[in-house]
């Protein structure tokens, strides 16, 4: 919205005065807002939202950056008036994750499978103060954080109270949540950094090659499988990828690896559960209706 690109502009002229200029927006989502602009001649992002520990998130991430995931620095976390901004330094390409074509994402899809695979063997205690990483055998169990799902959410506050408005959407909710409990005691405590955001404009491509995977305010320390439990799940949500067979792709992928990760099928399924009950709530409170009427579609899919 224009308004909030002159408030960006306010607070960069007062913040860095004649070190920024020529400010431009960038996509942004529903916790944040991006721009892009120069400061002392180099390209940068400048981002802002009401969640410090999202951009907290990135700073530990920047730090296990590889040539294989590319992710960009922070270089600044601070506090505006009315919420929080974080400069980074700007990594360029010519197309997000979400853009490519089929024959783009035969090729870049599984660059992907594999530095996500390559992050999991990382030192990750950097992590741990932002509370993506936590000590082994702290906190609740991989199946107990799944459940919490169904419960009160801090940022969807009243979300089970609209979605009590839709009653079929909600006997799927509730299906989902009796499945899922059910699938819990067989799932093992496998744990790495899931970044749960992978296809809403946060991955840039350039000549063929990951040149960027960045905002990782959704990020969490949970089963690596998450990942690819969301490609599949919406994988029929873009049309033009129908005709790449997407579990060859990760079969191929494990393939290389000796083989598919222990209960592979029933720790997708759980995966896949969880982000329909998880996407529900949301839609529901964010009164996206139509979106959650097929996202109960895609729910009862698995259940």
């Amino acid at each position: 919205m224009e308004h909030h690109k002159q408030a960006a502009e306010r607070f960069v002229k007062k913040h860095f005065g004649d070190r920024a200029r020529n400010l431009v927006s960038l996509a942004s989502g529903d916790w944040s807002r991006a721009y892009a602009f120069s400061l002392d001649g180099r390209d940068r992002v400048i981002r802002f939202g009401s969640y410090r520990s999202d951009f907290e998130k990135d700073q530990a991430m920047g730090h296990l950056s590889m040539a294989s995931l590319p992710i960009p620095k922070i270089m600044e976390i601070g506090e505006t008036e009315n919420e929080y901004f974080a400069v980074s330094e700007r990594v360029q390409g010519d197309k997000h994750l979400d853009e490519l074509n089929e024959s783009e994402m035969r090729v870049v899809l599984p660059q992907l499978l594999d530095a996500l695979c390559e992050l999991q063997k990382q030192d990750l205690a950097s992590t741990q103060k932002v509370g993506i990483w936590r000590p082994e055998g702290s906190g609740r169990s991989w199946g107990g954080e799944l459940l919490e799902v169904a419960g009160p959410r801090d940022r969807l506050a009243g979300w089970r109270e609209k979605l009590e408005n839709f009653s079929r959407e909600t006997r799927i909710f509730d299906a989902g949540v009796i499945k899922l409990r059910q699938l819990v005691p067989r799932l093992p405590e496998n744990r790495g950094i899931v970044h749960n955001d992978l296809l809403n404009r946060n991955v840039l491509i350039g000549n063929s090659k990951l040149t960027g995977v960045f905002d990782w305010g959704n990020a969490f320390f949970g089963d690596p499988l998450y990942d690819h439990a969301l490609f599949l799940y919406w994988w029929s949500w873009f049309p033009r990828w129908q005709g790449i067979d997407l579990k060859e792709i990760m079969d191929l992928h494990w393939d290389k690896r000796g083989g598919p990760p222990e209960r592979m099928k029933e720790r997708l399924l759980a995966c896949l559960i969880h982000i329909g009950l998880d996407h529900i709530a949301y839609c529901a409170f964010r009164e996206r209706t139509d979106d959650m009427k097929r996202n109960a579609d895609q729910l009862s899919l698995y259940i």
